[in-house]
């Protein structure tokens, strides 16, 4: 057979329902977690003036932009990351709600950037933020808010550690070795990526600053260069009983320019993969993105759903609780009506009909069909129950699909006794 005409991009992807039903599940658990933690929902636009992103990003960002003149003739990109967004947003409308803002959203991303494990040119991030709140009671409470959509998704201690860092610990290093405030950013950039350089290139981008390896990796080593923002967000978890997801690690910068203190990384504890989550503080961006007419200190984090989903199918535990929720969450319905009488069609219309009102997710074949058809059709479509509208109507079978038990109803009190039949095991009712 011919490979189609039309293929999804390389790094897009579709969606078909199983991928579908994944996806709603990692939807489910990141909205499910920020609301119990009193976090509230926005949403912003796929596409933004490119200068949003090149006013103070930085790093490998600005060259990875989907971005293209629109038909007014605007610079436009499809976003990168939402954080941006927000700040623009932010810095709009901030002076109708109460600080701090305690906001997420999930969305989706563009960057074009080489497919690989991990990491696609879409994506979809969970983005949460705090604005309005300078101290590391925000970062702690961020970061707690990170370990519990870990817990969330059936991964437990031991499975994944947060690695946090205070780029303020870095610029005090860089001033008193001689780094001028001008070159801060490209040595932060080199710092960034020290577990990813080569020895050799490393070396040569250190001595440009007077620096050795060896100094660098002798900050990183010594735990008494921990920030005291680092100290109280530890002893904030500590607090939580959620000391044991942290760790210091001096070595996370973050990349992007506009971070501007205490910065963290979720890693799965054998880091057989890329962070999994990731964000910080970032104190003037808001500022920056509304030149200077609104100043709030921010911070906030970023979970995608390539890494998330990697790490969840390749942890035991963790998957097993997926495939619980997608059993009960990812079939078609809940109630297949099968037609065992064709003469009965419009009794099993109206059947479905009113099962649909009430609330529960019923299905029928669309044309005739053998009854063993149906019963596949029913199967196949993930309904737990399979209901048998036959020459008896208006008595009704009742067939349990997953062990074949069978009980019995009237039609005239069918949607109420399904309705509470779908809160019962799958087990026959005993009389």
């Amino acid at each position: 057979m011919a490979a189609p005409t039309f293929q999804a991009l390389p790094g897009f992807r579709d969606f078909i329902p199983s991928e579908c039903a994944v996806r709603n599940y990692l939807f489910d658990t990141w909205r499910s977690v920020a609301r119990r933690c009193g976090y509230v929902e926005y949403e912003s636009p796929i596409l933004e003036d490119t200068g949003l992103y090149l006013k103070k990003s930085g790093g490998e960002l600005s060259s990875q932009l989907f971005r293209f003149e629109d038909q007014g003739g605007r610079d436009v990109t499809l976003r990168p990351e939402v954080t941006a967004s927000l700040a623009r947003l932010v810095a709009e409308h901030q002076r109708n709600f109460p600080k701090p803002l305690k906001w997420f959203e999930i969305g989706q991303c563009f960057r074009y950037e080489k497919p690989q494990k991990g990491r696609g040119r879409e994506f979809h991030q969970f983005n949460v933020d705090i604005l309005g709140e300078a101290g590391p009671a925000a970062d702690a409470e961020l970061i707690s808010l990170a370990i519990e959509t870990m817990l969330a998704f059936g991964f437990v201690e031991g499975d994944f550690v947060v690695r946090a860092s205070d780029r303020n610990a870095w610029i005090d290093f860089a001033s008193r070795n001689g780094v001028a405030d001008a070159s801060m950013a490209d040595f932060l950039n080199i710092v960034d990526k020290i577990e990813r350089e080569k020895p050799e290139a490393l070396a040569q981008k250190l001595a440009a600053f007077s620096l050795t390896i060896d100094q660098v990796r002798a900050f990183i080593a010594d735990p008494a260069n921990a920030s005291p923002a680092y100290l109280a967000i530890r002893d904030d978890l500590t607090a939580r009983g959620l000391g044991g997801f942290i760790e210091l690690d001096l070595s996370i910068v973050r990349g992007l320019a506009y971070y501007t203190g205490v910065v963290f990384e979720v890693f799965d504890s054998k880091k057989s993969m890329r962070a999994v989550a990731g964000g910080g503080r970032y104190d003037t961006l808001v500022a920056t993105i509304s030149d200077g007419a609104v100043d709030l200190p921010a911070t906030g984090f970023a979970m995608g759903d390539y890494v998330i989903r990697n790490l969840i199918e390749e942890t035991t535990h963790a998957a097993m609780q997926m495939e619980v929720w997608l059993q009960r969450n990812a079939a078609a319905c809940d109630v297949f009506v099968v037609v065992a009488d064709e003469t009965k069609r419009p009794e099993a219309l109206k059947l479905v009909t009113d099962l649909r009102r009430a609330g529960v997710s019923a299905d029928l074949p669309l044309g005739a069909a053998k009854v063993a058809k149906q019963f596949q059709s029913a199967e196949k479509s993930g309904a737990r129950f399979a209901l048998i509208v036959g020459a008896e109507y208006p008595e009704l079978k009742l067939k349990v699909l997953s062990s074949r038990a069978e009980e019995s109803c009237n039609a005239s009190s069918a949607v109420d006794w399904l309705t509470d039949r779908l809160q019962q095991p799958d087990g026959p009712l005993l009389a």
